[in-house]
């Protein structure tokens, strides 16, 4: 059997080099990220699950096995270690800039080859000054308190034993994402800091950054006394191996995908280790009867184009019809001006002033998830109206509403069920960076076992101490 180390990795980078492009590939096809969302089918890879190969599968089970040893040392580390360790991180990654830009200049110019939209594109690339950006999120979730060893709650009982439920790691978590180097850093930093160790499937779009990042992430760990293992990637053996680690079950004890529809629903199908479902972003922003025009303006021109390829990006925007004649001749010349596409229903259309071109609205307009300069726009009668429209098309992710009437928040607050609701604020800060979490792992869009903006207590589980003294069942 032929294995690759962790370095070898590294230094190869993604999936097998020179590997034929597959056709494009259904929601059917084993970890197939969708050619709309990914902007690159990746390289070559089994059809579906059966096609991996018992090589692949010994070899990502040995590297869990070896991420689970080194777990062992985090699990009893303190919060002195955990954090100088982040800190060194941070530091090698900024000294490393320039080899991390030449390596994600690569991936860029495949991706732009490959037809990847400009919002994806913009989630790809890597500047120095976004390196830095990096490095101080990780630096900051240094400054965040140790979830580890937490008492959630305590009791003595009337036989006088002592009860403590206590927060700790998971231990091993596994992640499968898309062209997102970024996230390579953050899901390292979050799974340290709670104790885990990581193991990352990023996906052939960023092969070239993350196996430079995860190279220098490794060398600071053993420069600072911790094992490599902690952080570990399978880019190596492409779709096959994240399969494998969907089936490394009570090896890996967690699996966090982020990306496209397709690739989060193969991976919840498909998986036989637990998983933390995070949605795609169908966001959307209603302007209430008795919205600030100027208030409503501004947000959802932040929520739309403050950046486009993120999954807090608003991508339907619902006006109540009393506001509509006030609202929507200045928001939509304002969205014009910013060179966003305007798909409207006829209520929204009829608003549209000059040099405002605006296209039809389709149902699959409501459903998509642009990632784009794109906006759906419907007028509606009611908030329950818009209410109805979140519901039948909404992924759960974030809604806003902008409204001076305190009875309409709470209403819109209590009946849309999505994991983050905004009232007068941009959807942008559903971001764990933005509501004090420090980096995210991933918005959660389930209910089980968390759910938004996941951070540090989101990657801990709880065990129960229980003291006594001699103590036996009568």
């Amino acid at each position: 059997m032929t294995t690759v180390s962790q370095d070898e990795a590294a230094r190869t980078g993604g999936d097998t080099p020179g590997a034929a492009t597959p056709p494009p590939p259904s929601p059917h096809e084993a970890l197939a990220p969708r050619r709309d969302f990914a902007g690159t089918p990746g390289a070559a890879a089994p059809s579906d699950t059966a096609d991996v190969t018992a090589d692949v599968t010994a070899t990502v089970r040995d590297v869990a096995r070896r991420a689970k040893v080194a777990a062992r040392t985090l699990a009893t580390a303190n919060r002195m270690t955990k954090d100088a360790a982040l800190g060194a991180v941070s530091d090698a990654l900024v000294t490393a800039a320039d080899r991390i830009v030449a390596a994600n200049a690569e991936d860029v110019e495949r991706g732009r080859a490959n037809g990847m939209s400009d919002g994806l594109l913009d989630r790809l690339a890597l500047t120095p000054e976004r390196i830095a950006q990096i490095a101080d999120a990780l630096r900051d979730v240094s400054g965040l308190p140790d979830p580890v060893g937490e008492v959630v709650r305590g009791q003595t009982l009337p036989n006088g034993l002592r009860l403590r439920q206590i927060r700790v790691p998971m231990g091993v978590v596994g992640m499968i994402y898309e062209a997102r180097p970024n996230v390579t850093v953050d899901a390292a930093g979050l799974a340290w800091k709670s104790g885990n160790a990581v193991i990352l499937r990023g996906g052939s779009a960023a092969a070239s950054s993350n196996a430079v990042i995860v190279a220098v992430m490794r060398d600071a760990l053993e420069a600072h006394g911790l094992p490599a293992d902690l952080v570990q990637s399978i880019d190596a053996y492409g779709r096959a191996g994240g399969v494998a680690l969907m089936r490394a079950r009570g090896l890996v004890d967690v699996l966090i995908p982020r990306g496209g529809a397709d690739l989060i629903q193969t991976v919840v199908r498909e998986s036989l280790v637990p998983v933390i479902e995070t949605g795609v972003g169908n966001v959307h922003v209603y302007v209430d009867a008795t919205a600030d025009v100027a208030m409503a303006v501004a947000i959802v021109l932040n929520a739309k184009t403050q950046r486009v390829g993120v999954c807090n990006a608003a991508e339907t925007l619902l006006v109540h019809e009393d506001a509509a004649a006030s609202f929507l001749p200045v928001a939509l010349a304002a969205l014009a001006d910013a060179g966003v596409v305007l798909h409207g229903d006829p209520g929204a259309m009829s608003f549209a002033p000059g040099g405002a071109d605006m296209v039809p609205a389709t149902d699959e307009d409501w459903a998509t998830e642009y990632l784009a300069l794109e906006l759906g726009v419907r007028v509606v009668p009611s908030l329950d109206a818009a209410i109805e429209h979140i519901r039948t098309w909404s992924s759960g992710h974030t809604e806003a509403i902008v409204t001076k009437d305190i009875a309409a928040a709470d209403r819109f607050v209590a009946e849309v069920d999505s994991a983050a609701v905004m009232v007068n604020a941009s959807t942008r800060f559903t971001d764990g960076g933005e509501l004090g979490l420090g980096a995210e792992i991933g918005i959660s869009t389930q209910k089980l076992h968390a759910r938004g903006p996941m951070g540090l207590t989101e990657l801990t589980t709880t065990k129960w101490v229980v003291t006594g003294d001699g103590h036996v069942k009568p």
